[in-house]
């Protein structure tokens, strides 16, 4: 098994695979301020909701350490500042506003400590974020390889691997598992336009793991389903409110429907942390709109004509109903969704 480092914090500074780069260059962006936390995040040099949520982690470790020598005050000022950046770096992966109000809550709490106690405890708290994802990573892949049949031909759309992730993936955790038991699975990962996140990301993790794959574009996914080639489709999720409805890359809620039509098992796979028990359904969910050149521009050269209008959703929502199950490091949710996600906050 190669090792992907996505993220990586040593001597104060944090280290990204860029994946704005991939898979023509791996090349590595450095984060030596919040501020560059920030641009990371919004021009998607990091993506993945769990990988988003620790990078803003170590976003507040590197605000801490530049505001060090302030007076107190001062100090907490801006960490409130710096949180308020980083908590609207990007609107719609429920994992970054976690981390932040995980970061927030506790310099609340122990805003009579030093300022350099605070900033331990802040490190600390960024270094917990970042190894739980590791082990709950691993944790929803032997959940998810239960429903993974011998043999099973596996659908991904966008990227839900270690690149989306601190490690080993959430979605793609689950075919890395199935190939490691020795399952002989094969996979047909959609390239997921506008981005590509699939054909440049995922390909490029299939390839590394050595795992049989094909790339399909987007619109090749429902012939598969229709003529029965696909046993079992699985991705990510960025948001997911307390009746189940969850919002994933755009895109996701198509294969739903179709996958439903079809009676092929749909299951979401994403932490617990990814859930919003705040959020009554998807309709509470904001949905990013992204810059129109992702739709009109391909690795920068125009493919569309000047002067056409575009619309470029980055999400949409796939509501609990078209949804077999959720695979969490707690176990897989199934339906009455409401009820049985409500137990989770519960514990």
């Amino acid at each position: 098994m190669k090792e992907i480092k996505t993220i990586e914090f040593k001597d104060d500074i944090l280290y990204l695979i860029d994946q704005r780069k991939l898979p023509i260059a791996y090349e590595i962006f450095q984060c030596k301020d919040y501020r560059d936390v920030d641009f990371a995040i919004k021009d998607m040099v990091v993506r993945g909701a769990p990988a988003i949520g620790a990078t803003a982690a170590y976003g507040v470790v590197l605000a801490a350490k530049e505001f060090l020598n302030e007076e107190k005050e001062v100090f907490l000022s801006k960490m409130d500042e710096a949180l308020n950046i980083l908590n609207n770096s990007r609107p719609t992966a429920v994992n970054l506003m976690w981390a932040i109000g995980k970061m927030r809550r506790l310099i609340e709490e122990n805003k009579d400590l030093s300022i350099e106690e605070i900033y331990q405890k802040i490190r600390e708290e960024a270094d917990r974020i970042y190894e739980d994802d590791i082990k709950t990573n691993k944790a929803m892949a032997k959940h998810g390889n239960e429903v993974i049949k011998e043999g099973a031909t596996i659908l991904t759309h966008c990227n839900t691997g270690a690149l989306a992730t601190v490690g080993y993936g959430t979605a793609l955790g689950v075919v890395r598992e199935a190939h490691y038991s020795g399952k002989n699975i094969f996979v047909y990962a959609d390239e997921t336009r506008p981005r590509l996140q699939g054909g440049r990301l995922t390909a490029w993790e299939l390839v590394q793991e050595g795992i049989p794959a094909k790339l399909i574009a987007d619109n090749v996914a429902a012939t598969l389903i229709r003529d029965g080639k696909i046993d079992v489709i699985l991705v990510g999720a960025d948001r997911i409110a307390s009746n189940g409805d969850t919002a994933n890359k755009i895109g996701t809620f198509m294969l739903s429907v179709v996958a439903k039509a079809y009676n092929v098992p749909f299951y979401i796979v994403a932490p617990t942390s990814t859930i919003d028990f705040d959020i009554e359904s998807g309709q509470g969910i904001e949905i990013e709109e992204r810059d129109s050149t992702e739709v009109t521009h391909i690795e920068g050269i125009r493919v569309a004509p000047e002067g056409i209008d575009v619309y470029n959703p980055a999400f949409d929502v796939t509501p609990w109903e078209n949804i077999t199950g959720i695979i969490t490091e707690k176990g897989i949710i199934r339906a009455p969704y409401k009820e049985n996600i409500m137990k989770l906050k519960e514990d």
